[in-house]
């Protein structure tokens, strides 16, 4: 019983540490989503070219979300006539480039780790569009695109078909300040955070366990610490490997990689750990549904490539302008809670959390939340476009609770 409440502290202090950077970036990136339709990216998203690229790059990091849902979400994009290359690029950009995912890595780690983060998603994104390039034939994604129009369901499948955008006109600012605007907002805040609760958990308890229960020892072993030069080489090699097999995913990775970190794996290493997020084992098998076993594993073979090499440039660039951190001090036990900043910060976004909720429940969020996981369809863009038509009457209290359960 200590042991577990060791594992369980762990896991609590660092949830504590991280929960206000957590409910910040949600509501950033629900801001972001709740005024870009799908229909504009997917129009952005024609062509494999550098530009391209980028801007898939930026949209995917605009629209946050959990690492089964972006799956989803890139073969959408995919089926609605998005190049292949560019849905790849905006699905690594969704889980790897997310504002949340840099906070929390420095909160936990360094700010050395989130500038690598954003120094190496763009370097992975760029490797696995020349390996592309070279292993990625045309006929061969003729026939992902005749698998991927099967529809066949792999997970948050309902979250991805969903366009909660705002439906009205007008500039930025007009429509985010319309009920409407606050009604996407709060609506697509909610459903990230259910799409990401499940790893966030299992990340945690993981991370939480491993600390308690793996001795350090061990891991300096497993990472070659004693050897500076073969545990640069073998990091990036083996932290992706270390990610496939633990099956956390988005956000839940980086306590564990905290974890990791204080244990000796290399600079590098991490960074190709935090990326490989998108090859854990049930997500290999929804490529294989989406897409096929061919592009399955030329998916995993490019994929973990782009990784490495991601890693291994971030160790080389970090390393030369010796931006690497020299203690390893990551955030794994936090002192008591105390009236410290982090405290005025969670009582601060915990109250627009429960802002955001209510307001999610007022205008039929919860019939929504009830289809997150269901197979695609197109009755999900219209069941979101009645809720926010009936929404602009919620704060004039003519949308009654019975007129809620009937839209759901």
């Amino acid at each position: 019983m200590t042991a577990i409440g060791h594992a369980l502290a762990l896991a609590g202090s660092m949830t504590w540490e991280i929960l206000w950077a957590l409910i910040l970036g949600f509501a950033l990136s629900a801001v972001v989503q709740a005024v870009v339709r799908k229909s504009t990216i997917v129009r952005l998203l024609g062509n494999d070219r550098p530009r391209t690229l980028a801007v898939a790059s930026a949209l995917g990091a605009a629209s946050s979300s959990c690492s089964y849902a972006a799956v989803a979400l890139a073969r959408s994009l995919f089926r609605k006539g998005a190049n292949f290359t560019a849905a790849m690029a905006f699905e690594i950009g969704s889980t790897n480039l997310v504002i949340e995912l840099g906070i929390i890595v420095a909160l936990l780690m360094g700010w050395q780790f989130t500038a690598a983060e954003f120094v190496g998603g763009p370097i992975m994104i760029v490797l696995l569009a020349l390996l592309f390039r070279l292993f990625v034939r045309e006929k061969l994604v003729r026939a992902a695109r005749q698998q991927a129009d099967k529809s066949v369901a792999g997970s948050m499948e309902g979250h991805a078909a969903m366009d909660m955008s705002v439906q009205i006109e007008g500039s930025f600012w007009r429509r985010l300040g319309s009920p409407e605007g606050f009604t996407s907002v709060a609506h697509v805040f909610v459903m990230e955070w259910a799409a990401i609760l499940r790893d966030l958990v299992i990340g945690l308890l993981l991370a939480g366990a491993i600390g308690a229960w793996v001795p350090d020892s061990f891991w300096h072993g497993f990472f070659l610490t004693d050897h500076p030069v073969l545990s640069a080489l073998w990091g990036p090699i083996v932290g992706p490997i270390v990610s496939i097999v633990s099956f956390v995913c988005s956000i839940g990775n980086v306590p564990l990689a905290a974890v990791l970190w204080n244990g000796g794996i290399s600079f590098g290493g991490v960074i190709a750990f935090i990326f490989a997020d998108l090859l854990i084992l049930p997500i290999l098998n929804i490529y294989r549904r989406y897409y096929g076993t061919r592009m399955a594993l030329v998916l995993l073979g490019t994929f973990y490539a782009a990784m490495v090499g991601a890693g291994y440039l971030v160790e080389l660039l970090f390393g030369v302008t010796r931006l690497i951190p020299v203690q390893r001090s990551a955030i794994v036990m936090a002192e008591d809670i105390s009236w410290n900043y982090t405290t005025w910060l969670n009582i601060a976004f915990l109250i627009l959390a429960t802002v955001l909720v209510v307001r999610f429940v007022r205008t039929g969020g919860m019939s929504m939340l009830r289809m997150m996981g269901g197979a695609p369809s197109e009755g999900h863009q219209h069941e979101h476009a009645q809720h926010t038509h009936h929404a602009r009457h919620a704060g004039n209290g003519i949308h009654s609770g019975h007129e809620h359960g009937r839209q759901g």
